[in-house]
């Protein structure tokens, strides 16, 4: 499975359609779309054409037409396609988070080493997490990252928290017996 090169602008629509999709099992509007990702519908639709070539949308016709994710949009979002989003686990100060759910763990900076920074989408609230809080996420379903790391700050409007990462482990593969 080749990886797909998504502009940041067609991920944030991509990540829109499947969150909307995921609130309704209908073909969304590019209307919808358009609010949520604060652009207008003409540029959704636009979008749309090169996402549908790459085949990461369909378009459904018809008065209750619109857009739907297709399976490789969820792998382009590498967004795992669960009928339960499996919990990846938060801590916070040592204490675990209930209520918010890990949708991504964004971890676009590793290409800086010495940057290590990961961006933590999150559903819930982040309100109670401060700069320099220290903050365990993971360990996640299949690859079982976990990321150790403090607060280096956050995105309210979009419930992304961005970590300094202090550590990474990944479990190595268990050799073969």
């Amino acid at each position: 499975m080749s990886s797909i090169e998504l502009t940041p602008s067609q991920k944030k629509i991509l990540r829109a359609l499947t969150n909307l999709h995921k609130d309704s099992e209908d073909a969304i509007k590019g209307e919808d779309i358009a609010e949520q990702v604060d652009r207008n519908p003409g540029t959704i639709r636009n979008q749309m054409q090169s996402l549908k070539a790459l085949q990461l949308v369909e378009g459904v016709p018809g008065p209750k037409g619109g857009y739907k994710p297709t399976a490789t949009a969820y792998e382009a979002l590498e967004i795992q396609q669960m009928d339960e989003p499996a919990s990846v686990p938060l801590r916070h100060e040592g204490e675990d988070v209930e209520g918010v759910i890990v949708e991504e763990i964004d971890l676009s900076s590793v290409h800086h080493p010495e940057l290590c920074r990961a961006e933590v989408h999150i559903q819930g609230a982040i309100d109670g997490f401060h700069e320099d809080d220290s903050v365990t996420v993971g360990p996640t379903p299949l690859s079982k990252l976990k990321i150790e790391g403090s607060v280096d700050g956050k995105d309210d409007t979009n419930n992304i928290l961005i970590l300094r990462i202090d550590d990474m482990v990944a479990p190595a593969e268990e050799p073969a017996h």
